[in-house]
């Protein structure tokens, strides 16, 4: 039988007794529904995934006893900042899951002129909740040990100051011939993706003159989640763990 591996914010400690937080009590005991003496496999972020045993289990309180703890080696050397333009529906959804699972290091939403989704206040953090759940849930299920951040929205100038420490800036353009086989190694890539309806001239000027390099993928366009999924692959393939 699988034995569930569930993310929780409480520390962990080989030999010791915690109580799972709120989030993971939930999943465990009402969704689950775990009981005492059943086993799990536990990760808070710290790289490591704990074995552990319930020894208490309810619908909003589950205690475990934390038997070892292994390493994982699911983290790519190379670290990748994915700054994603807003979309509507499932596919924001889409775009921060299969991140997660191709290894990305951060996530930061993008407000661009074109991006049909505004939000502001309540809205806001509402949504980053959801993406920050829907990381974990990734993290959980692809075997990774740390869960990607996912930060608050930023505007074009904060997300060029906050990338200013990457050694290779990319921005996904259809319309230019350099791609990414012809760049040197990087040790940390900012990748910046447009809206369905791709980022403008003047953004696309912007981006280049904050030091960011406009690349294709290929000859077709892509869509707004699909496009971070097959550049962030290709760049694992090319500089970090894939292949």
């Amino acid at each position: 039988m699988r034995i569930p591996r569930i993310f929780t914010d409480s520390p962990l400690t080989t030999g010791g007794q915690c109580e799972l937080d709120e989030n993971a009590a939930r999943h465990v005991g009402r969704v689950l529904r775990m009981q005492a003496g059943q086993a799990l496999l536990l990760f808070n972020g710290d790289g490591m995934d704990y074995t552990a045993t319930i020894t208490e289990s309810g619908k909003r309180r589950v205690a475990v006893e934390v038997q070892d703890a292994t390493r994982k080696l699911t983290e790519s050397k190379l670290e990748i900042v994915l700054g994603q333009t807003l979309s509507k529906g499932d596919r924001m959804d889409y775009a921060v899951q299969k991140a997660v699972e191709m290894g990305v290091t951060r996530i930061v939403p993008l407000a661009t002129e074109r991006c049909d989704v505004k939000l502001k206040g309540d809205r806001e953090d509402k949504r980053l909740r959801h993406w920050r759940q829907i990381a974990i849930s990734a993290a959980e299920q692809c075997g990774r040990a740390r869960v990607p951040e996912v930060l608050p929205v930023m505007t074009l100038p904060d997300w060029f100051e906050h990338t200013g420490d990457c050694d290779l800036r990319l921005v996904l353009h259809h319309r230019t011939e350099q791609t990414l086989g012809s760049m040197a190694k990087p040790t940390r890539i900012a990748l910046m993706v447009g809206p369905e309806g791709g980022l403008n001239p003047e953004e696309i000027t912007a981006a280049q003159a904050a030091g960011f390099m406009p690349v294709a993928l290929g000859p077709r366009v892509l869509r707004t989640e699909t496009a971070p999924v097959a550049a962030i692959a290709l760049c694992q393939w090319l500089w970090g763990d894939i292949g």
